[in-house]
């Protein structure tokens, strides 16, 4: 098997000064394109921390794709670590400092010198020309080990990683055979009560499961070949039975899913928030789809909070869903109602059938952007469940149902 790893350099990267997106990504690219990463490792910019982790990957991988370090400044040591690493003599490349003074003539500038450290290069490595920037990257065999050395800048490593890097390793490897992943996204319940209903099935050979868990959802990761079809299908159909109830869409996510569901009813949607406090209207708004459907979004005040939490029921909510779809004229509405010190809260949805509404109770402490979190969420998936011709009322693990109604629309006339 194939072992390819990833290294990350920079002193701002190693102490979360910035987020490294360029990992997140290049994990991404390389699982689509057969490359699975087995390692990610990130180091400083110290000299001897970088010879060694280089020295490391070379005797344990089979290509390592390096970022960062190879900028003009004293602490971009990239380059001087592979030349100490694969002991090979730094040379200049003066094709390359032809290109640096090409590239600031362009811009009616003068190379400063402190860019010629980027031509030197460690004798033998083989040029990635980056189309966008000063930072060339190089490939170079140190052991048995292939490095691929690419510069830290977003725009710049991504370019070069796709236009270069990634053809150049489909043609060293031509048999290499990747993965696929389907994605199972699931609402309700916790990552082991969804491990439970699955750990137990009987996976085809080159099959496994993987999870990852975000509030509120739990994401089911399914890893086989590449063009197995049937047996994807088969298995997939095989997870979708067990846990079904709590699957809020396949392949995509939730909101992106929702998004067409309601694109493709050609339904128009209006939202009244207490508890939710505008989060449901900011997150369902980033939809285009809904966000070209939407009609108004109100957000209302701790006053009227107040007054409505002194009823009892769904009386409140039912009366607000039912007001706000007819003030903002659309066929559906949305209301989350107040949420009480208990945790104690209330929803509804209001269509054309009639209004559906629930009340739950946290089970479990969230802090208040997440109680905002799991709200909106159990609303939305009603909304699902609505738009899909599903059961409406819905359930989390989190939060207990109290009292729940379906009233027709027959009976609100």
């Amino acid at each position: 098997m194939l072992k390819v790893a990833m290294l990350s350099t920079g002193e701002e990267v190693l102490h979360g000064d910035i987020v490294d997106t360029n990992a997140a990504w290049l994990g991404r690219e390389c699982f689509h394109h057969g490359f699975a990463l087995c390692k990610r490792s990130t180091v400083g910019d110290a000299k001897q921390d970088l010879v060694e982790e280089l020295t490391m990957l070379a005797f344990n991988c089979d290509v390592v794709i390096v970022n960062g370090g190879l900028g003009p400044t004293t602490d971009d040591l990239s380059a001087e670590a592979a030349s100490e690493a694969a002991d090979s003599p730094l040379v200049l490349f003066d094709s390359w400092v032809e290109t640096m003074r090409a590239y600031f003539s362009s811009r009616n500038k003068t190379m400063p010198e402190s860019n010629i450290k980027q031509a030197r290069l460690p004798d033998g490595a083989q040029i990635i020309v980056n189309p966008i920037g000063t930072a060339c990257g190089f490939k170079m065999k140190i052991h048995d080990c292939w490095f691929y050395f690419t510069p830290g800048v977003p725009s710049e490593f991504k370019r070069m990683v796709t236009e270069q890097v990634l053809p150049d390793l489909k043609t060293m490897y031509p048999d290499q055979v990747g993965e696929e992943c389907s994605y199972f996204y699931t609402f309700g319940s916790s990552e082991s009560g969804i491990a439970d209903r699955l750990d137990k099935l009987q996976l085809p050979q080159g099959y496994s499961l993987g999870y990852r868990s975000y509030l509120p959802f739990i994401e089911v990761k399914l890893f086989g070949p590449k063009a197995d079809n049937e047996r994807r299908l088969k298995v997939a159909k095989l997870i979708f039975q067990h846990i079904e109830q709590h699957i809020v869409s396949i392949d995509q996510p939730m909101l992106e899913h929702l998004g067409q569901l309601v694109a493709s009813k050609g339904l128009h949607l209006s939202i009244a928030e207490q508890s939710t406090k505008g989060w449901l209207s900011h997150w369902l708004m980033s939809n285009t789809d809904i966000e070209a459907r939407s009609g108004h979004s109100w957000i209302l005040s701790h006053d009227v909070e107040s007054n409505l939490g002194e009823s009892d029921g769904l009386a409140p909510v039912f009366a607000l869903a039912g007001a706000t779809k007819d003030k903002c004229g659309t066929e559906l509405a949305l209301v989350t109602g107040p949420l009480s010190a208990d945790g104690q809260f209330s929803l509804a949805l209001s269509a054309p059938e009639g209004e559906w509404g629930q009340i739950f109770r946290f089970t479990r402490e969230y802090s208040a952007d997440e109680q905002k979190i799991v709200i909106g969420t159990l609303l939305a998936d009603m909304l699902r469940r609505y738009l899909s011709g599903k059961p409406v009322l819905t359930q989390c693990g989190g939060a207990k149902e109290i009292k729940a109604l379906f009233i027709p629309a027959s009976a609100l006339n």
